[in-house]
This record gives structure tokens, sequence and C-alpha cells, in this order.
């Protein structure tokens, strides 16, 4: 079993397969790269995650920087072990798929809660800002070609929109469906609700059942 499943250890040991790094330029280089929107980078976790990957033996201190005042500076580098975690880590990643839990895929999951009527105002909100989403990439892949960054430092960007546009899709095809009714979907689900609301409220009308009644050793009621 992998020691590690947190992204953030991921990057710090791509990080350090590059060249040795302190935390502070670890954080720095990151969010130049704008991997924030793909890592969560916390500044505190970061050294969190440094701690854990000294101890499996994977990163190790190179030497400690001192410059007049300022706070001491530990530069830290990647070791053998560190490396091959890395290399076999990405290797399973890019091969093998793995089963998420996507926050809008749970709601979905668990839709009929809401009212069909309700539902189609929440996923026409959806879907305007998933448009909203689409000139953001606009804006981004043209940063990207005005900075003459290669495609190879983007593929995140090209991920997450692929990803938005199939939510999008969905969004627009199952409101759609809900709203002409496609396979009864509308209508059944209208007809759930109802027995689940009529069983809820006969269930508040009957009295709540009477404690239960025990007795000690010596027969007497407690």
């Amino acid at each position: 079993m992998r020691p590690f499943s947190n992204p953030l250890a991921l990057a710090i040991l791509v990080l350090l397969y590059e060249r040795p790094m302190h935390p502070y330029e670890m954080a720095t280089t990151l969010r130049e790269r704008r991997k924030e929107s793909s890592i969560k980078l916390n500044y505190g976790s970061l050294y969190t995650v440094i701690e854990q990957l000294q101890r499996e033996n994977f990163i190790a201190v190179r030497e400690v920087l001192k410059e007049g005042r300022r706070p001491a500076k530990t530069v830290y580098e990647l070791r053998a072990a560190g490396e091959a975690e890395l290399i076999d880590w990405m290797r399973e990643l890019v091969s093998s798929p793995v089963k998420e839990y996507p926050l809008f895929e749970t709601a979905v999951s668990l839709l009929p809660v809401l009212p069909p009527e309700e539902v189609i105002d929440l996923l026409e909100i959806r879907i305007g800002l998933l448009e909203k989403a689409f000139e953001e990439f606009d804006e981004q892949k043209r940063t990207c070609r005005e900075m003459k960054l290669p495609r190879l430092f983007s593929l995140e960007n090209e991920y997450e929109e692929a990803i938005t546009i199939a939510e999008y899709n969905f969004s627009k095809g199952l409101l759609s469906d809900i709203k002409r009714d496609a396979g009864s979907l509308r209508s059944g689900w209208t007809e759930m609700r109802k027995q689940l609301m009529a069983a809820k409220t006969d269930a508040r009308k009957k009295p709540a059942p009477l404690p239960a009644i025990r007795k000690n050793k010596k027969g007497k009621e407690n």
C-alpha cells in the first residue's frame, strides 16, 4: 500500500526531482505555475507533508541557509527512495483509472430529496455558471498563447475544460429531460415525492411509542 495519497506530496517530490528547494520556494514555484487550481496548496500543510516525506526517507535536509537576522531556510533534496516512489506513483496515476467522488455526482445520486421544479431552477443556475467558466478557459488559452507556453505545461487546463464540458452537456440534457418529462422522469419523480410526503405526514400523526419498562432483579419496575 502506498504511504501517501496526498497530491501535495506528489507535487513536492516533483519539485525536488527538478532541484533542491526550501519550503517557501516550493510554494512560490507552485503558485507561479498556477498549480493551486489542480492541487490544494496551504503553507501550513506544506510543512506537514514535508515532515511526513522526511520520515519515510523520501527526502532529506541538504543544507540550512542563514542570512543575517532572517529566519534560517532549510533546503531539502530528493533521495533515491523518493525518486523511485515518485516514478512509480506517476505511472500508477496515469495508467490506472480510480473511482473519484465529485460532489455534483453525490448530489445527482440524492436528487429525489428535492422537487423537480426546484431542480429545474437550480440546474439553470449551474448551467449559467458553467458557461462563465468557459469564458475563463478562453482567457487562460489566450494567456498561454501570449506567453508562448508549451502545451505540455497547460494540459491540466485542457483536462479541466473537458470535464467541465461533460458536466455542462449532462446538466443541459438532464434539464431538458426533466422539462419534457422524458421517460416519465418528472411525473414519476413527482409521484414518488407525493408518496414520501404522505408517509412522513402519517408518521408524524402516530403517537410516539411508550418507553420500555425495565424491571430490576427484585421484579420492581424502574
